[in-house]
């Protein structure tokens, strides 16, 4: 059986997606505390950079991958009302969708894996996953699930950990895996879950081997921002 990674564990495939659900299981309660303690509130900068870049019209049609809480989803659903927001895990959808209700917005919300979609081909404008594609299984087959249902014009946006400059990197190490965990066994009362998350950062693909990943999917015109000296970058690509 092929084996992938989970963090700097080397697991059967077929584990992985089980391992990655019980970490969002885990954290669901806190993940979004935990989102603006681990990046000072960053976060939603980086976000709000996202959405401004997405260039969302009302007529557009937005399918937001990995939905978590539904930040992103929540945004483009003040710009379009076409926006469906969906998760492969069923906590992190259920605390996103009642965040969107609690906003006043009735979306729908769709629990499934981004490797293979269940909506049909060239149905959506923009496409749209913040720090999920790391804990995809096979990110080149989620990239093509991206670009098989977008419709010619359409473009994707991939908000994503990335590395970040070198000169940083000793000082950003010692936050990913000594106060990170800390931090998660403090608040959330799981210092493993956010080890992972860690180690999740440092083996996804960097910034150059990414936007290679979304043209070998089909995408043009690729390019990404880096922010934060690299600490996220924001991918974009179309599909012609």
């Amino acid at each position: 059986m092929s084996q992938t990674h989970f963090g700097f564990q080397q697991v059967d495939e077929s584990e992985k997606a089980g391992r990655v659900g019980a970490v969002f299981d885990s954290v669901a309660a806190r993940y979004d505390l935990m989102n603006d303690l681990m990046s000072g509130g960053l976060h939603r900068v980086w976000k709000r950079f996202a959405v401004e870049l997405a260039r969302v019209r009302s007529t557009d049609r937005v399918l937001d991958l990995a939905s978590g809480s539904g930040d992103l989803a929540r945004a483009f659903a003040q710009r379009t009302p076409h926006v469906v927001m969906t998760d492969i895990n069923a906590a992190m959808l259920l605390r996103g969708r009642d965040r969107m209700l609690d906003a006043g917005l009735d979306i729908p919300a769709v629990q499934c894996d981004a490797e293979a979609l269940p909506f049909p081909d060239r149905s959506f404008d923009l496409v749209s996953v913040a720090f999920g594609l790391r804990n995809m299984t096979h990110k080149e087959r989620a990239l093509a699930e991206m670009h098989r249902v977008l419709r010619p014009g359409g473009r994707v946006l991939v908000l994503e950990f990335s590395q970040v400059w070198e000169p940083l990197r000793p000082f950003y190490d010692t936050y990913s895996f000594k106060v990170l965990p800390r931090l998660g066994a403090l608040v959330a009362g799981d210092a493993e879950s956010y080890r992972y998350l860690a180690e999740s950062i440092r083996m996804h693909p960097d910034q150059e081997a990414l936007a290679a990943l979304l043209r070998e999917a089909g995408f043009a015109a690729v390019r990404y921002h880096n922010l934060s000296a690299g600490v996220v970058a924001l991918h974009l690509g179309y599909r012609y």
